[in-house]
């Protein structure tokens, strides 16, 4: 997911004429555990804003250790009234948007039943109906739901329960799981999902299993405001019912559709995805594209319809440059949509395949917040999606590396004014993200629970931004090619599977060969900041030394009043610098030396101590000295305290006041319209 300012890809020819039977073969042979693997199906009422639903889903126990009980999410129920954990953290209000006074929602469980699976079914033949269990056969488990509250104790939250089992669940045993639920929205769009008038995004919609670690502990935390979705990789099959005149796009392929008089049924087929969304509008504009082998779809709203190309645009080069840089994007297509107006909490969001972006009426084509957000989302495809990480407790794996990435690729494909270039104003992402981080650099470490941040802001700082500039900075420390080699060997190794930070961390010490430990120890477990400074300067010419018991050469004679002259700059000059460390972080920094002749020299220093003194004697005149003069070191939260003259310098302080001071007034002028 976006703030506001806030592989082996072989399926391409598939999307070409879909399936005939919702009940398909499998495409491939798996490329993720499939652990969680779903039927569902779902009638969406338009008018009341409803979903009536089932589902079946087939869970391995792939842990290795028995399990006593099934752990579910119901994400809706954090909408269901004042007494939920979500909306007392929000107060009803997130990205910008508020809900309706009576635009709650909420999933209402009907039925859920179990069954320990005793035949053959696995992932690979999930789609075939006729293997599953007959739902009237099965063990009632409805009325041993328990709602369980682990992070904050209240015990009025509905978002998280758990179910007995008969007997343990053996590492390597399945399960059947029934499912009858009803499924609320809330209007308009909030936090993610919901519906505005004609308009409906359905994200974490569905009764979904949790994730069981190893251990036999389950990863158990209920739905936060500063949290996202944490689950496993399985096969999906959806039936979506919605009225005849709806446009819909969603997670996975269109398998086929039914027509039923007023309503048609549209289903859809994914595999080694980890959630399912989908959306639905009779006013969607439909634009289609193709980006190396991935089809592109893009459903847009009709007045938006003059920047269709742009959107098309924004996708083909997100996928072009994430499979280029990155690896290989193993699914056949991408669909892009564009929210209603009125339904911005249903954009800048991403689900398996399926993203929101999102533009506005007349955006000009130097505001590129349209080619940044669809770049932004469409890289969670990657962080996320092939990395599904915990974004629970390490939000940064999924969003920070994101915003990383989405800087590199703005940087290649626009140059400096990346965002902004309009009316002389030119504003690149990283600087966004760099003075983010200053404004809240020093509140929490990057790593820690969602919910247990500072505040709203720190959450987002730490979550998107520092670890942006962390990465940066790095990536200056190591090098673009070596970098790049990082991750590229990260997607490589760890897709389909549930990385920690200790093992991006791992990555970057085998691509590198050092132990950079001692690095992202500080970035992301420690609060502390990087500040070096240029304390103290001095260029003295010497004078000849004075005192009982010294001998003077000739050269050391004292000048008499007749003496000529020396030309300028052919004295002997004693050049002191010292360099203070003013943040806990501890970071190797350059030096750069400047000579009244232009000359440059440049030293290096560890950072380690509190502060280093470089000292020089020759028949240069020294003039100022820089810390990190290349601004490599982005993580610095100070730069105007990294250089130093030796005589006070105010024509370039003047300068940059009025050239800041005209941009403002052309920026406030813009507004004002």
């Amino acid at each position: 997911m976006i703030r506001p300012p806030g592989l082996l890809c072989c399926l391409g020819l598939l999307l070409v004429a879909p399936l005939a039977s919702a009940q398909m073969t499998i495409f491939k042979e798996p490329l993720s555990p499939r652990i969680a693997n779903y039927r569902i199906d779902a009638t969406l009422n338009a008018e009341t804003k409803r979903i009536t639903a089932s589902e079946m889903i087939l869970w391995h126990n792939k842990s290795d250790s028995p399990t006593q009980d099934l752990r579910f999410h119901l994400y809706l129920n954090g909408f269901r009234n004042e007494k939920m954990s979500f909306l007392k953290e929000s107060g009803g209000k997130h990205r910008g948007n508020k809900m309706d006074e009576e635009g709650f929602g909420f999933t209402q469980v009907r039925s859920l039943k179990v069954l320990p699976h005793a035949g053959d079914a696995t992932s690979l033949n999930f789609s075939d109906k006729a293997i599953h269990p007959d739902a009237t056969a099965m063990n009632d488990k409805f009325t041993q739901m328990e709602f369980l509250s682990p992070d904050d104790g209240n015990s009025d939250d509905l978002t998280y329960f758990r179910v007995p089992l008969e007997e343990p669940l053996q590492p390597g045993a399945s399960v059947w799981i029934y499912i009858e639920w009803e499924a609320q929205l809330p209007q308009p769009p909030f936090a993610r999902t919901g519906a505005k008038e004609e308009f409906f995004f359905v994200g974490q919609w569905f009764p979904k299993i949790a994730v069981l670690k190893s251990g036999g502990n389950w990863t158990d935390h209920q739905f936060h405001l500063n949290t996202e979705f944490f689950a496993d990789y399985g096969a999906y099959d959806v039936n979506m019912t919605v009225p005849s005149s709806h446009i819909l796009g969603a997670t996975g392929l269109e398998v086929s559709v039914t027509e039923n008089g007023d309503t048609k049924t549209h289903s859809y087929h994914a595999e080694d995805v980890h959630d399912f969304a989908w959306t639905c509008s009779p006013e969607y504009v439909v634009g289609t594209a193709q980006a190396q082998d991935v089809a592109i779809r893009v459903l847009c709203q009709k007045e938006h319809e003059d920047q269709m190309q742009r959107m098309l645009d924004a996708a083909v080069f997100s996928v072009e440059y994430f499979q280029n840089w990155y690896g290989d994007y193993p699914f056949p297509n991408l669909t892009v949509v564009d929210p209603r107006r009125g339904a911005s909490g249903a954009g800048g969001m991403e689900y398996p395949t399926l993203i929101t972006a999102g533009t506005s009426y007349g955006l000009p084509e130097g505001v590129r917040s349209l080619e940044m957000v669809t770049l932004h989302e469409f890289g969670h495809n990657y962080w996320y999606h092939l990395l599904a990480s915990n974004e629970w407790e390490e939000s940064w794996l999924d969003e920070g590396i994101n915003s990383y990435t989405e800087v590199k690729i703005m940087e290649d494909k626009y140059g400096f004014a990346n965002t902004l270039d309009l009316l002389g104003i030119k504003v690149g992402i990283g600087q966004v993200h760099r003075m983010s981080y200053m404004s809240a650099s020093s509140y929490d470490p990057t790593v820690r629970n969602g919910w247990d941040y500072y505040s709203n802001g720190s959450y987002g700082t730490n979550s998107y931004s520092k670890p942006a500039v962390i990465l940066l900075t790095f990536t200056n420390h190591i090098g673009d090619e070596t970098m790049l080699q990082v991750m590229q060997t990260y997607v490589k190794k760890w897709s389909f599977k549930h990385p920690v930070s200790q093992d991006f961390i791992d990555v970057v010490n085998e691509v590198t060969g050092e132990d950079y430990n001692w690095f992202f120890q500080q970035a992301l477990y420690t609060r502390n900041t990087i500040d070096y400074s240029v304390g103290y300067i001095s260029s003295v010419e010497e004078e000849p030394l004075r005192g009982f018991d010294i001998t003077m050469t000739t050269e050391e004679t004292p000048k008499k009043e007749d003496d000529e002259p020396k030309s300028e700059g052919l004295g002997t000059y004693h050049n002191i610098v010292k360099i203070r460390r003013e943040g806990e972080f501890i970071f190797p920094v350059e030096i750069e030396f400047t000579y009244k002749d232009g000359e440059k020299r440049r030293e290096t220093w560890d950072g380690k101590d509190l502060w280093k003194k470089f000292e020089f004697t020759g028949d240069k005149q020294m003039v100022s000295a820089t810390v990190d003069p290349d601004y490599k070191v982005i993580l610095d939260v100070n730069f105007t305290n990294n250089s130093k003259t030796v005589e006070p310098q105010m024509k370039p302080v003047v300068a940059a006041t009025s050239s800041m001071l005209v941009r403002l007034q052309t920026l406030m002028d813009l507004l004002s319209f």
